[in-house]
C-alpha cells in the first residue's frame, strides 16, 4: 500500500508542476504584455523561398497556391517551391497549376519525389538544395497566408541579424465546424495566445510550429538542417537553433488562417505525431539543454515544454491509483489539498487566451462573433470543395 501511495504522490506532484507552469506562463504573459516587436517597413527585399510541403492534399492545394502567389512581395525576389510527395491525383493537379503560374512569369517550381524519404523533413531538406532565398518561409497545405504576411515577417529578420526564425499565429478557418474543431481551436489559442508570447518575451525556448513561419537560411545550415530522426522536425530544429545562440521571435498580431482537423481520426493521428515527436526531442535534447550555459529557469522551462505530453499518462496513473486509495481511505492521509491551486492553471490560460485574442477594444468578450464569422467561411469552403469535386 505504501508503494501505491508513493507512486500516487509522485504522479500528483508531477502533474501539479505542469498545471502550475500554466499559471506561471499566464503571469509571465501579463508582466511582459507591453513588449511589442517593432520593425521598420522594408526598403530592401532579400530573396525569399517559400516552401510548400504537400502530401495527398488535392482539396486544398489550389487555394494554397493562389494565396502564396498573391503574396505582396517583389516577383524577382520571390521563389516558390512546391515540394510534392503525393501518391494520388494531387500531383497531376499541381502540374497543371504550376505550369499555369509559370506561364504568367511566377518563379515557381514543382519538385516531386517518388519516395518519401524523411517525410516532411526530407522534403524540406531536399528543396533547400535548389532554394535561392536567404530566407525560407514554410506553409503546410491547409494554410491561407494573407497578402502582407511576408512583408510583416521579413521586416523583423532584416532588422535583427540574430533572429534565426520568426513564427506567426495560426488562425482557424473551420473552428465552428463541430465541437471537435472548436475544442482544437481553443487549445491552439491557449498555445498561440498566451504560451508562445510568454515564452518568447521571457527569453525561454520557443518552438517553431512547422508552418506559418520564416527561417534564416544561414541558421538552418549552421545547426545541421532539417533532420528526420524525430516526428517533430520543427520542434527539433528550433531547439537546436536556440541552443546554438540564434534568437526566435513570435508575432501574435500576424495571423495565417488554417484548417484544424475536422475528423477525429485525423486529430488523433496529429496528436500522436506531436506526442511521440516531443518525447523523441526530449530524449535527444534534454542533455544539451541541461548542460547549456542558459539561466536555470530557461533550461527548466525547456524541459517542461518538451515533456508536456507526460501529463496524459500522469493523469491516467492518478485516476487508476485513486480507486484503491479511496477504498482504503488513504486520500485523507495525504497532504495534497494545496496542490489543488495548481489545477487552476489550464482553465485560466484557456480563458485568458480567449480574452486576449478575441475581446474588442471596448473590453467585451466578442470571440463568439468571430466563431460565427468563421462558420460562414467554413460553409463557403465546403461548397467550393463540392463544386471542385463535381468538375473533376
Amino acid at each position: 500500500m505504501w508503494i501505491i501511495a508513493a507512486i500516487y504522490l509522485i504522479a500528483a506532484v508531477w502533474l501539479a508542476i505542469y498545471s502550475g507552469n500554466s499559471l506561471w506562463l499566464a503571469y509571465r504573459y501579463w508582466v511582459t504584455r507591453r513588449k511589442r516587436p517593432i520593425a521598420r517597413p522594408l526598403r530592401t527585399f532579400p530573396v525569399v523561398t517559400v516552401q510548400l510541403p504537400i502530401f495527398n492534399e488535392i482539396h486544398v492545394v489550389e487555394r494554397l497556391l493562389n494565396a502564396v502567389v498573391a503574396l505582396d512581395y517583389p516577383r524577382d525576389r520571390l521563389q516558390i517551391q512546391v515540394l510534392d510527395d503525393s501518391t494520388d491525383e494531387t500531383s497531376a493537379l499541381l502540374q497543371t497549376l504550376v505550369a499555369a503560374y509559370r506561364s504568367q512569369g511566377v518563379d515557381i517550381d514543382l519538385i516531386h519525389r517518388e519516395r518519401r524519404t524523411g517525410y516532411k523533413a526530407g522534403a524540406l531538406a531536399h528543396g533547400l538544395a535548389t532554394a535561392k532565398g536567404e530566407l525560407i518561409a514554410v506553409f503546410d497545405a491547409d494554410f491561407v497566408p494573407p497578402p502582407d504576411w511576408l512583408k510583416q515577417t521579413v521586416a523583423h529578420l532584416v532588422a535583427d541579424p540574430s533572429l534565426g526564425f520568426v513564427q506567426t499565429r495560426w488562425g482557424h478557418i473551420n473552428a465552428s465546424y463541430s465541437i471537435l474543431t472548436m475544442a482544437q481551436a481553443m487549445i491552439l489559442d491557449a498555445h498561440f495566445g498566451i504560451e508562445h508570447p510568454a515564452r518568447q518575451r521571457s527569453g525561454y525556448f520557443m518552438n517553431f510550429n512547422g508552418t506559418a513561419g520564416v527561417w534564416r537560411r544561414a541558421c538552418i545550415d549552421q545547426v545541421g538542417s532539417w533532420q528526420a530522426d524525430t516526428l517533430t522536425e520543427d520542434l527539433d530544429l528550433s531547439y537546436r537553433a536556440q541552443l546554438a545562440g540564434w534568437r526566435s521571435l513570435y508575432l501574435p498580431n500576424v495571423v495565417a488562417p488554417a484548417e484544424v482537423p475536422p475528423q477525429l481520426e485525423a486529430f488523433k493521428n496529429q496528436q500522436f505525431r506531436w506526442a511521440k515527436g516531443s518525447a523523441q526531442c526530449l530524449r535527444r535534447l534534454a542533455g544539451p539543454i541541461w548542460r547549456s550555459p542558459l539561466p536555470f529557469i530557461t533550461r527548466l522551462q525547456g524541459l517542461i515544454h518538451l515533456s508536456m505530453y507526460f501529463t496524459h499518462p500522469l493523469m491516467l496513473v492518478v485516476l487508476i491509483l485513486s480507486l484503491p486509495l479511496v477504498w482504503w481511505g488513504w486520500p485523507t492521509r495525504l497532504p495534497l489539498a494545496y496542490l489543488s491551486f495548481a489545477s487552476l492553471g489550464p482553465p485560466i490560460i484557456f480563458l485568458a487566451s480567449q480574452y486576449v485574442l478575441y475581446a474588442r477594444s471596448s473590453g467585451e468578450m466578442a470571440w463568439w462573433r468571430d466563431r460565427k464569422s468563421t462558420r460562414l467561411n467554413s460553409s463557403h469552403m465546403s461548397i467550393s470543395y463540392a463544386v471542385f469535386c463535381l468538375k473533376k
